[in-house]
């Protein structure tokens, strides 16, 4: 069965601790999307993406943001790096939005940064180079985070340094909205899975072999990635700790469950996805 696996992972690295950087500037908010990140220049003299846990739904967002990355990274996709960056409400303080001065009033202390890419432009499959054992692997990963959030009108990828990065996975995992019912997830197909941007692109992810990727420590490692003030006092759990099993729960039963799998490759077949490999 071996012979058949495309989309060769790399041997799974597991996800190390977030670095901690202090903002020192509030530079420019983003509105394209509806939380308003900004970017923000630290005391490392990076530049990054701030996502506020002040904002929208909260500290969830920033914790799918953390979780998507590290499960990506051991499938061997690259995304941008992470860091928990320190903000104290007064670097907005000569910023005239008062709608960014109230969100950075809500947000002090821990929030998410996302490096910055200089002159990163929006991936475009029917430009870009593609290769079709990674488009494979970013379908794949989508449907098992529930990433809704990646298509031709919103493609939240990039293309830099000559190859393709993934950003913005914030809407993914939306079972921990409602954790009540979080167990009747697990084997949820992806919605919207034919609008995928990379469903006719990708080779089948029928043949793919993934899964031998997240292994019981890398996902270990994927939730305890994830620092103690976002998964604190979380309604309907006791401790962080009992937050991140539920977590781990999820996705060794999202691993162990074939039908969303099965329903990917019937989009695929059905869309005239399952490109060939170069």
């Amino acid at each position: 069965m071996g012979s058949a696996k495309i989309g060769s992972v790399p041997p799974p690295k597991p996800p190390a601790a977030l670095r901690r950087v202090t903002a020192t500037r509030y530079v420019v908010p983003l509105r394209e999307g509806g939380s308003m990140p900004g970017v923000c220049e630290a005391d490392d003299l990076g530049t990054y993406v701030v996502k506020f846990h002040g904002a929208g739904q909260g500290r969830r967002v920033l914790v799918a943001e953390v979780l998507a990355a590290a499960l990506a990274g051991a499938l061997g996709l690259e995304v941008p790096e992470l860091v928990v960056a320190d903000v104290d409400p007064v670097i907005g303080r000569g910023e005239p939005d008062e709608e960014v001065q109230d969100l950075l009033l809500r947000s002090p202390g821990a929030n998410l940064g996302m490096d910055f890419l200089p002159g990163a432009l929006s991936f475009d499959p029917a430009v870009d180079p593609v290769d079709p054992d990674w488009a494979a692997r970013v379908l794949w990963f989508d449907a098992f985070v529930l990433n809704v959030d990646r298509s031709w009108r919103n493609p939240n990828s990039l293309w830099w340094g000559a190859r393709p990065w993934l950003i913005d996975h914030g809407a993914a995992l939306y079972f921990h909205h409602d954790w009540p019912r979080a167990a009747a997830s697990v084997d949820r197909p992806l919605r919207h899975a034919e609008d995928h941007l990379l469903l006719r692109a990708a080779a089948p992810v029928a043949a793919l072999d993934c899964a031998a990727a997240l292994t019981p420590e890398v996902l270990r490692a994927a939730v305890d990635a994830v620092p103690d003030v976002w998964v604190e006092d979380e309604p309907g759990f006791d401790s962080a700790a009992a937050l991140r099993t539920a977590y781990l729960d999820w996705f060794t039963a999202r691993l162990a469950a074939t039908g969303w799998v099965e329903d990917l490759a019937r989009v695929q077949r059905e869309h005239g996805g399952g490109a060939s490999r170069g």
